[in-house]
This record gives C-alpha cells, sequence and structure tokens, in this order.
C-alpha cells in the first residue's frame, strides 16, 4: 500500500522487534496513512472507530488485520474494548491506539483520551509512545498528507498520489511500564514524549 502511494518511511529511535509483545503503541493521528505506516514497522492489532470497516480497500484491509473497532456512537462500547484489549494484550499480542479519537491536520495534537488505556494498565503491559510527522522537504507540516475535517477519502487519495515523494517520519520514543501508573498518569507521559517530539518539528 505505501508503494502504490510512493510513501517513504523514515523511522527514528529504537524499532520494536520480533520479541516485543504485550505492548499497546499509542501515536498521534494525521491521516488513514499512519495506520499503514505503523503498520509497515511491527504487527499490531488497531482500534479504530467502527467507520473505518465502510471505507474503500483500507476498511477490507484493517478487517483482515484483526482491527478492534470500536462504535463511539454507543456510550458502553469503551467497555468492551478495554476488556477485549485487556485480553489480547494478556496473550501477547500487540495493539495500537490513536488516543485524540481523531486526525488533526499535524500542526496541533489534541488532548489523549485515557480510557481504552485502562486495558493497558489491567494487562500489565508497556505503553510504546510513537509521534507521527509528515514533512515536506523544508520540514514544515505536509497538510495534505492529513486526513482530516471535511476530505473525502478519494480526496485525500488523490492529493497524495500528486505528491512527488511523501514522506511519513516515525519517532519511537522510550516505552513506558504500566508499573505503579493510573491510566491518566501513563496516557500523560505518553502525550508529553510525543508533543515533545513533534515540539521539535516545528
Amino acid at each position: 500500500m505505501l508503494n502504490c502511494f510512493n510513501i517513504k518511511i523514515i523511522t527514528h529511535g529504537s524499532l520494536p522487534d520480533k520479541q516485543t509483545q504485550s505492548t499497546m503503541f499509542v501515536a498521534n493521528h494525521i491521516s488513514w496513512t499512519d495506520i499503514h505506516a505503523l503498520n509497515s514497522i511491527v504487527p499490531v492489532r488497531f482500534i479504530a472507530k467502527i467507520e473505518i470497516k465502510s471505507w474503500p480497500i483500507f476498511g477490507y484491509l484493517v478487517s483482515k488485520s484483526g482491527t478492534l473497532f470500536i462504535n463511539r456512537s454507543i456510550r458502553k462500547d469503551a467497555a468492551r474494548i478495554v476488556d477485549i484489549t485487556t485480553e489480547s494484550l494478556k496473550e501477547q499480542d500487540n495493539v495500537c491506539l490513536f488516543p485524540e479519537g481523531t486526525t488533526t491536520d499535524g500542526t496541533q495534537t489534541l488532548p489523549f483520551k485515557s480510557s481504552i488505556i485502562q486495558a493497558a494498565i489491567e494487562a500489565k503491559a508497556t505503553i510504546w509512545p510513537v509521534a507521527i510527522y509528515y514533512p515536506l522537504p523544508d520540514g514544515k507540516p505536509n497538510i495534505n498528507m492529513a486526513f482530516a475535517g471535511e476530505t473525502s477519502m478519494l480526496e485525500s487519495m488523490k492529493l497524495i498520489l500528486r505528491m512527488r515523494s511523501p514522506v511519513a517520519k516515525l519517532y519511537f520514543l522510550t516505552p513506558i511500564p504500566c508499573d505503579n501508573h493510573t491510566r491518566q498518569s501513563v496516557t500523560k507521559l505518553a502525550y508529553d514524549a510525543i508533543i515533545s517530539q513533534l515540539n521539535t518539528q516545528h
């Protein structure tokens, strides 16, 4: 998929290896390409909004990768996802969560919601923050990579296909063991780490 859209991945930091397990990767969220960029480095089960299921092509691919879909219109669905995610982590799966709950254009990062991160606490797992950044050649944010606002999937695809050589930077930051943390405290640590890294890009 990344090759189809000519997206180059640049990684920084120590990368997860085959021994990485029972880890919840937590990242800021800019585009549908985030999922493919992260999955190219480490196979994970994503936690995503149920609307993604209906996306052409991508919905099928994401479903086949074992994604856990949350229906945000149902108030109690978060509790169900926490239970399923906890069991998945206990079974040594790796999962990935975008705790902003939506995408941005990459020039800001919204506050992280901590509810689903409770699963990592319950499973005594590790949180691994990842900062995602799409730069222009001059280093400024490439907002045309964003799948945010009123942009449709087709429009987003066309924008990316028109780009000469889009780049996605993935910063794998210091993992955080959940021992002795509340979900609020570990969420803040992950958020602060990602914000600190992204602030160096602007």
